[in-house]
């Protein structure tokens, strides 16, 4: 899954600066839809990180049944955490 490759897909463009808040807004629809729809466990990861990272991702408790998936993605939001500039 590649990350520009589903910014194209989701929302048009590459560059989610350049795009409207109504595209963010239909863009998350879908993915939220396929996420829901998704069975491969690391396209669903994928999804779900991008969600996150768009602020909308599901709880992990609803988005993961595995408790390896749930510990993958707190690692996830850690190292996410950890990345972002201290304000």
């Amino acid at each position: 899954m590649d990350f520009d490759d589903q910014l194209r897909r989701y929302f048009g463009t590459d560059d989610l600066t350049a795009a409207p808040p109504s595209a963010i807004d239909a863009g998350v629809e879908r993915m939220l839809v396929d996420f829901g729809l998704e069975k491969d466990r690391a396209r669903r990861f994928g999804l779900w990180s991008l969600l996150f990272m768009l602020g909308r991702a599901p709880d992990l408790d609803v988005a993961f049944k595995d408790p390896a998936d749930r510990d993958a993605a707190r690692d996830f939001m850690d190292l996410i955490d950890r990345a972002a500039p201290e304000s």
